[in-house]
């Protein structure tokens, strides 16, 4: 019996040795710039004037869509759960912002123009992943992304912002691979999906603009990140 318990015991910590050697093992803090698009689908705009002013009503609206620079800083922590597999827990940020192209939209016989401005994204997600080689990983994204959208008015109706946070989530695909002990570098794409959210927001003239509206976005990162 003594045996056995002890043949148990040894398979016990060799298997466990076996998961921890994993070299992606543990907590990580990495950095990534690259390139994002984003679209605001809106289906329409509704106007309401100021009491004695006409020019009230609803029209229908593009979409406007916009891209530019993307960087990120994330934080994690990688799990080995079988040999050659781990999930991560990760959160990531996004201190850059993006405007979107001019929406022209026409209200009677008032054309007004506005844009967006995508800001302060945040992601709280998992990242299955496998690896490859000791020093190559392929991993999957997904969870819970948030974020602050912006309307700015511009002509027709100008002088009015309005902003709100939209949730929704990001899905993506990614690569690792360490360029030394704890260093690595890292690409990623990624595509982000928001709950439909109608902003409101009054003119200089005291008009009353509603616009339900629908955001998502796609993304490239590469970059670097240190192992812990």
């Amino acid at each position: 019996m003594k045996i056995k318990l002890l043949v148990a015991a040894a398979a016990t910590v060799v298997a466990s040795s076996t998961m921890a050697a994993s070299a992606f093992e543990g907590f990580y803090g990495q950095a990534g710039v690259g390139y994002e698009n984003n679209t605001v689908s809106s289906r329409s705009i509704t106007v309401t004037p100021p009491a004695g002013s006409t020019g009230g009503g609803s029209a229908s609206a593009p979409s406007s869509s916009g891209g530019g620079f993307s960087g990120v800083l994330g934080l994690g922590y990688n799990f080995s759960v079988a040999p050659q597999w781990i999930v991560g827990i990760g959160a990531d940020y996004a201190p850059t912002s993006v405007t979107t192209s001019t929406q022209t939209i026409c209200n009677g016989c008032t054309d007004a123009t506005n844009n967006y401005k995508i800001k302060n994204r945040y992601n709280i997600f998992i990242t299955p992943g496998y690896e490859i080689d000791k020093d190559k990983l392929v991993y999957a994204k997904g969870g819970f992304s948030s974020q602050s959208m912006v309307w700015q008015g511009q002509t027709g109706f100008p002088g009015y912002t309005n902003s709100m946070n939209v949730n929704g989530f990001v899905a993506g695909l990614g690569y690792k691979q360490l360029v030394d002990k704890n260093i690595y570098v890292f690409g990623e794409g990624n595509y982000y999906s928001y709950s439909s959210k109608t902003l409101t927001a009054t003119t200089s003239t005291g008009y009353v603009l509603s616009q339900p509206q629908t955001p998502s976005a796609y993304q490239f990162l590469v970059g670097v990140g240190y192992k812990f």
